[in-house]
Formats: structure tokens, C-alpha cells, sequence
């Protein structure tokens, strides 16, 4: 029901934005006749003419920008790249090859690999490995893959909306909402690993 729903939200957009591409379109037309058909033309009339068909490019050119944004929206592309800038606590051991690691960006559309930036110990520990991944598509459907080689896949499901805001603050921290680890007993309890972002 969802589906079938953002799919008619997606298509009245475009049709929507191609109605106003129309009516552009139109306008100039109507502008540029009308012009052209006079025989006698004053400076007044030159300059009022001009100004119109001004005005109707500018309508025209800012129908083709809002279409061009409807279509990519209801493909669920996203023409500005946003990107979240994350930080993940874990323990230090479990950072000892973290050139071995990798980080991945999995939703309903794609998968992106995320830039590793580095690490940061702290007092407790722990831990801070720090990187960033672009948002390639529009949707809210997005879970971050950590993958330590051989100590275990972590899963973060990022609490934002389809079209996030950027922030200059990161958010609160967030615990895994999924462990896997291919030995029995071998990773710290689920509190050990956190997460926090922002996006860009």
C-alpha cells in the first residue's frame, strides 16, 4: 500500500512539473508570435516585448529545473550528494587491521562503499573509527555495514529520512541493531559498539 502510494505521489509530481513545462513552453511561443507579428515597433514596445519574453524564458527554464528534480526524485536519485560523516565505538582489539576492514552503505536501492578516515583511541578502552559515505539515492531504507575481518560484521541502521537535512552537530549515539560474529562469544556485549553521524 506504501508503495502504491509513493508511486502515484511520484507520478503526479512529474506530471505536475511536465503540466508547467507545458505551460512555459506556451508562454514563449505566445511571446516570440506575438513579437515577430508586429509590423510597427517603438522603443516602449521593443523594451515591454523584451521584458515578457524575458519572463517567460525564465518561467520555461525554471519548469524544466523543477521537472528535471520531480523525475530524479521519483527515480529516487539524489542530484545533490549528500554524504553522513559517521564515528563507531568499539573496543581497540577489535581494531587491530583496520586497513582489513570495510565499511558499506546498504539500502533498498544500492550499496556504496564508505572512505575509512582513521581511528582514534579513547581513555575507556575503546576505540573511535571514523569515515564517510555518500548518499546516492533518495530513501530511509539505510543500514551500515561494518565488517572487521575474521571479528565480526556489525549493522547500524541510520535513523534518517529519505531526504536528510545537514547538520553541523553529530546526533546521539546509537547502539548496533545487529551483531554477527563468526565465533561464538568472541565480540563484547551489544553496548560495546555505538554509532553517531551527520550528514553533509
Amino acid at each position: 500500500m506504501n508503495s502504491l502510494s509513493s508511486f502515484s505521489e511520484g507520478q503526479l509530481g512529474i506530471l505536475m512539473s511536465a503540466l508547467s513545462g507545458i505551460a512555459a513552453a506556451l508562454a514563449v511561443a505566445l511571446a516570440m508570435t506575438v513579437y515577430f507579428r508586429l509590423s510597427y515597433r517603438t522603443w516602449r514596445d521593443v523594451a515591454r516585448h523584451g521584458l515578457a519574453t524575458l519572463a517567460a524564458l525564465a518561467l520555461f527554464a525554471f519548469a524544466a529545473y523543477d521537472m528535471r528534480h520531480a523525475a530524479l526524485a521519483y527515480l529516487g536519485l539524489n542530484p545533490s550528494k549528500p554524504a553522513v560523516e559517521f564515528e563507531i565505538r568499539v573496543p581497540r582489539e577489535m581494531l587491530t587491521a583496520v586497513s582489513d576492514s570495510q565499511i558499506e552503505l546498504h539500502t533498498d536501492r544500492n550499496q556504496t562503499l564508505a572512505l575509512v578516515d582513521g581511528v582514534r583511541d579513547l581513555q575507556d578502552g575503546r576505540a573511535v573509527l571514523r569515515g564517510a559515505v555518500v548518499l546516492n539515492h533518495r530513501t530511509a531504507d539505510r543500514v551500515l555495514v561494518v565488517n572487521l575481518s575474521g571479528k565480526g560484521i556489525f549493522e547500524f541502521r541510520l535513523r534518517l529520512p529519505a531526504e536528510p537535512h545537514r547538520s553541523a552537530q553529530f546526533g546521539p549515539w546509537h547502539l548496533a541493531d545487529r551483531i554477527a560474529s563468526p565465533v561464538a562469544g568472541s565480540v563484547a556485549p551489544q553496548d560495546g559498539y555505538t554509532i553517531r553521524y551527520r550528514v553533509l
